[in-house]
């Protein structure tokens, strides 16, 4: 193939895909990234891993409480109006958007009922859930190119969701970049040199434009805002700094 026919080719089907375990993830991590590179003609997708329905059954406590930070009123509702926010935060960066049907790990259950994580999120992986990794693998493999950039996140915080999405895009074999989960680096910034090593980063520019698209598209995920930062104006200064502190945005690859 001729060289200037290979690089128009690549660059006609080359995507930037970004795995996000929840409908936010992506956004709150590296918005800003994202907001540059569709501005600058890059194809940007965001896949959420646990968007699916929930399944039917009686809901935990936990659950319960969290419905109601959110101020909705059960799950169905939830989801819903999180794939609505999702909608609008993609168009706030100018990512299209992408939905695999798990359910977040507070709706998951066994066949017969038996709720998986009722009263913890911040957990190891779930014993029963060991065919999950291999569903997850598969769906995003069927769905990716061979000119595709995948960014994973690197599960700090502990949450259960993000260690199995992490485990899964790696099973894919395939090279990745790395983003630190925002908002569990900003409280367990201790845990970022240990997910980083062996790893080197490299830093993005984000301009000050980049920097509101972010902001917005995290506002867009009205229903999360007040339980991830203590308001709007949280929101917006926390990831001021951290851009700013960074000089841009950090992700990782192993060397």
């Amino acid at each position: 193939m001729l060289p200037n026919l290979k690089s128009r080719i690549l660059g006609e089907n080359m995507r930037w895909i970004y795995i996000s375990p929840h409908f936010d993830d992506a956004v709150l991590s590296c918005g800003g990234l994202i907001w540059e590179q569709t501005h600058g003609g890059l194809p940007v997708e965001i896949w959420t891993v646990m968007a699916g329905d929930p399944p039917v059954g009686a809901e935990s406590v936990l659950a319960q409480q969290m419905h109601a930070d959110w101020q909705t009123r059960n799950a169905q509702e939830t989801v819903a109006i999180r794939r609505s926010e999702d909608q609008n935060a993609a168009r706030r960066v100018g990512a299209g958007i992408r939905h695999l049907p798990f359910p977040d790990a507070i709706y998951r259950r066994s066949k017969t009922g038996t709720l998986y994580y009722p009263q913890g999120i911040f957990v190891p992986p779930h014993s029963r859930e060991n065919d999950l990794f291999d569903e997850i693998t598969r769906l995003v493999a069927d769905r990716l190119t061979q000119y595709d950039t995948i960014v994973c996140p690197l599960a700090i915080g502990g949450h259960v969701d993000h260690i199995i999405t992490r485990k899964a895009v790696e099973a894919l074999g395939k090279p990745l970049w790395y983003y630190a989960d925002v908002p569990y680096v900003f409280r367990n910034p201790q845990e970022l040199p240990s997910a980083t090593a062996g790893m080197t980063g490299k830093t993005f520019f984000i301009s000050p434009q980049g920097l509101a698209g972010w902001q917005e598209s995290i506002a867009a995920h009205a229903s999360q805002v007040t339980s991830l930062f203590v308001n709007l104006a949280d929101m917006r200064q926390k990831i001021k700094e951290y851009a700013q502190t960074r000089n841009g945005l950090v992700l990782w690859e192993r060397e």
